[in-house]
């Protein structure tokens, strides 16, 4: 009998330590989410507009950080001044010898220009004003990677034993495709990715609806196929007005393809993405996406739809926006060649070759040639993982939030690990309101105070959650 007790009080002695060292490491983790508001703002002030990129910069500030905190990590520069930056907490192998995947936590250093004529603050100020962040990039994406800095800092500090390992990465050149960044990792430094079983990175986060809240997590997204256009013509001189032009020729080519309303394709994951949205839906629009199939049948719905949610009408079709011309560089000249550039987003089920061919029969104009500027492919990161059930949990803990798995219209860098075979989710830990998501490629970008201190809190207790020894 007095071993029964022995024993029993050594059970619940381990019980008793393990949750003090778990409580201790969470207390810890306010101070950390203090921090997170000044190195943001500071982060903010680091020059890293792509392009030129220049993302060495944030790689030498967030070195200091890593430095302060007796972490090691390793940069790399793709090119001259394209910085990269990883640092790895190391876990544990079980008795056999084996760990489990690793998780990397992704975020890119380089941020889109910004137009200080139209914004409030300096851009680069990284100003901290009525609970807000200020700063381009403050949500894409050096508010998320401030944020699981901060997490990273907190685990490493809590000395919680990880059954995996934990990477925090930081890359260049994501807002131009990331062929100097992430690409160029998978590419130059593969052995990084050596037992790498997730990523987290941009690309969903939770969103409020009145009272309620939902997470989402992005699981693919649809396809870049970025195109010139190139249309020949007569060159001459402007007085002397000709019949057909470069210029002329690739005007009506642009009308028919911005008159063109691609057959609407609703793919598995979009629709299981509306679906999971309709309860926080007012009116005909919470049975419209409780059936999506159904809906997009009533071509005044699609109307609506594209009216009043572009975003989601554009996760139904192909879509080809026009964003670049170029002609003459005279005002007098008629050019001999003028050039046009389209964004085009494919749905993840589509062929590029068939596409391109139905853009040439639109265009009908054996002298616009289409040259591919830039495509990636396709690929869908499955939702019945240990980290997605991970996250549903801890939304459902720090939130009361269910997890919606969604499709992203902008493309990210989870296209390169997803093609590893890597599962890659669009993740962030915080929760934005109607409105706050607007400054992102727009102006007075911002991350609320609360917002991010919170973001650190959550993404720790994921880490937690996924990555620690039970």
């Amino acid at each position: 009998m007095r071993r029964k007790c022995s024993v029993t009080f050594k059970i619940l002695t381990i019980i008793a330590a393990s949750f003090a060292v778990l409580q201790s490491a969470k207390a810890d983790v306010a101070t950390f989410a203090d921090e997170a508001v000044p190195r943001l703002s500071q982060y903010l002030k680091v020059d890293t507009v792509n392009p030129p990129g220049n993302e060495y910069r944030g790689v030498a500030y967030l070195s200091q950080l890593l430095d302060d905190a007796g972490i090691t990590y390793t940069t790399a520069e793709s090119a001259e001044g394209r910085g990269n930056l990883w640092a790895t907490l190391e876990g544990s192998a079980d008795k056999d010898g084996n760990k489990k995947p690793a998780l990397i936590l992704l975020h890119h250093i380089d941020v889109v220009p910004a137009n200080l004529k139209f914004w409030t603050v300096d851009p680069l100020s990284g100003d901290i004003a009525d609970g807000y962040v200020y700063g381009r990039g403050a949500i894409d994406t050096k508010g998320l990677g401030i944020a699981q800095l901060q997490a990273f800092l907190a685990l490493a500090e809590s000395g919680l034993q990880l059954n995996r390992d934990i990477i925090f990465m930081a890359t260049a050149d994501e807002e131009a495709g990331g062929f100097f960044g992430a690409g160029w990792l998978v590419e130059n430094r593969p052995e990084i990715f050596s037992g790498v079983g997730y990523v987290l990175n941009e690309g969903g986060s939770g969103r409020r609806y009145g009272e309620d809240i939902a997470v989402m997590v992005e699981v693919t997204q649809k396809v870049p196929l970025w195109l010139r256009l190139t249309a020949l013509g007569k060159p001459g001189h402007g007085s002397a007005p000709q019949m057909q032009t470069s210029v002329t020729r690739l005007i009506r080519g642009l009308k028919r393809v911005s008159e063109t309303e691609f057959p609407v394709n609703v793919i598995a994951p979009v629709a299981q993405m509306f679906e999971g949205l309709a309860p926080y839906q007012s009116g005909a629009n919470r049975s419209a996406f409780a059936n999506l199939v159904k809906a997009v049948e009533n071509p005044d719905y699609l109307l609506g739809l594209k009216l009043n949610n572009p975003a989601g009408h554009a996760l139904l079709r192909n879509t080809c926006s026009i964003t670049t011309l170029e002609g003459s560089s005279k005002i007098n000249v008629v050019p001999a060649q003028a050039h046009a550039e389209l964004d085009c987003r494919l749905l993840p089920d589509q062929d590029p070759e068939a596409f391109l061919v139905d853009l040439n029969n639109i265009i009908n104009d054996k002298q616009i040639s289409i040259e591919r500027i830039m495509g990636f492919t396709p690929a869908i990161s499955r939702t019945d993982t240990p980290l997605y059930k991970a996250i549903a949990k801890v939304s459902e803990q720090a939130f009361s939030a269910p997890v919606i798995p969604t499709v992203a219209g902008g493309f990210t860098d989870s296209h390169f690990f997803r093609d590893l075979g890597v599962t890659s989710y669009g993740y962030s830990p915080f929760v934005f309101a109607p409105g706050e998501f607007s400054g992102v490629h727009g102006n007075d970008e911002r991350l609320g105070i609360e917002n991010l201190k919170q973001g650190v809190h959550t993404l720790y207790q994921l880490l937690v959650e996924f990555a620690v020894q039970q």
